[in-house]
């Protein structure tokens, strides 16, 4: 048993540049881990930055010089923030000040309608019903306790706060992230040996599906989040703008957030319109973005950009998720990504090292 970890480390470890590649990976993984919350900013400014080097090229192939395609993106994403930030932001936020309220009165509702339907139908029996009614009011207590915990004046001003240096800060980081991009990366690279081809190879491995995914990404949540509040408007269905921006958001989270974020719509629609044509209709509408996000947008935007199992992607949401919270959510497939480019890379740097030998 020794000596097959030994042979084992012998042909994975022996390269002086897979030792400093998981060295560096460690590293990386640890300033996330410990100094995550305080440098979200940061981390926020390099995702953005990453994603607009993209249209900056694309102005560069037009032959513009890169300061002007750096001045001119960065405008355009500073207008975009204040758009979202002061337009959007504020009609989600009165929804959601609307919306909570009659929580209590949904849950009543569902509660009534779960008892009369069971003693009506029989299919399940009465005290599965009362049992489940009150595990599900044991765990919405709980979460009300913590939304009221969580809704002090301390904390409605330190998020007030963090709001502001986001709006000065990250605008500021995208830019210098942007105009100086070349001295950074030159910066880093004193630090790192010559010898690095296998990070280069990793690098090129994850940057050919990353951005396209991150990009696609965004995409996929405005187009869904749009399609779904146009839907919702023409129905005329209470708080459509706030619970399409969540179907929206749902997309970060494959397989398992169009099934979470499916429940709200469903419950907020049956008691709006009861089992009418239009709740009917509103539904059938709603499922078949649903499939078309599944079967179309999803195919066409991402096809050959993420090779990742399904079971992948939600092992590698439930852990990123519970690491790092929203944060990780939205970059565990990224991160799997990465995971998954290097055990791709790896075995074929290893191979060609044997080789060399």
């Amino acid at each position: 048993m020794l000596q097959i970890l030994q042979t084992w480390y012998q042909r994975n470890f022996s390269d002086p540049q897979a030792v400093l590649l998981v060295v560096l990976l460690l590293v990386i993984f640890g300033v996330f881990f410990v100094f995550g919350n305080m440098l979200t900013p940061v981390f926020a400014a390099i995702v953005i930055a990453y994603l607009l080097e993209w249209p900056i090229r694309q102005c560069e192939t037009r032959r513009m010089p890169r300061v002007w395609a750096v001045l001119l993106i960065w405008l355009l994403f500073v207008i975009l923030l204040l758009l979202l930030v002061f337009g959007l932001l504020p009609l989600l936020s009165v929804q959601l000040a609307a919306f909570i309220p009659e929580i209590s009165t949904y849950w009543a509702k569902s509660e009534a309608f779960l008892v009369q339907w069971s003693q009506h139908y029989r299919f399940v029996s009465p005290a599965f019903i009362q049992q489940l009614i009150s595990n599900l009011s044991e765990v919405v207590g709980t979460l009300g306790k913590n939304l009221l915990l969580g809704g002090s004046l301390k904390d409605i001003t330190s998020g007030v706060i963090t709001l502001i240096v986001y709006l000065v800060l990250l605008p500021l980081l995208v830019f210098f992230f942007l105009k100086d991009k070349g001295l950074i990366l030159a910066w880093f690279g004193r630090f790192l040996p010559r010898q690095r081809a296998l990070m280069l190879q990793v690098w090129t491995e994850l940057d050919r599906q990353l951005g396209n995914y991150i990009r696609g990404k965004v995409w996929e949540i405005a187009i869904v989040a749009a399609a779904t509040y146009l839907v919702f408007t023409v129905f005329g269905l209470k708080y459509a703008f706030l619970l399409a921006v969540v179907v929206g958001m749902a997309c970060l989270i494959p397989y398992i957030g169009v099934i979470i974020v499916s429940i709200p719509v469903l419950v907020v629609a049956f008691f709006q319109f009861g089992l009418s044509g239009e709740f009917i209709w509103m539904m059938v509408l709603y499922l078949v973005i649903q499939g078309l996000d599944g079967a179309v947008l999803v195919p066409l935007m991402f096809s050959g950009v993420v090779n990742l199992h399904p079971v992948a992607i939600i092992v590698s949401v439930l852990v990123f998720g519970g690491l790092w919270g929203f944060w990780g959510v939205f970059f565990a497939i990224p991160l799997a990504t990465l995971i998954n480019a290097l055990l791709h890379v790896w075995p074929q740097h290893t191979n060609l090292q044997d080789a060399a030998r």
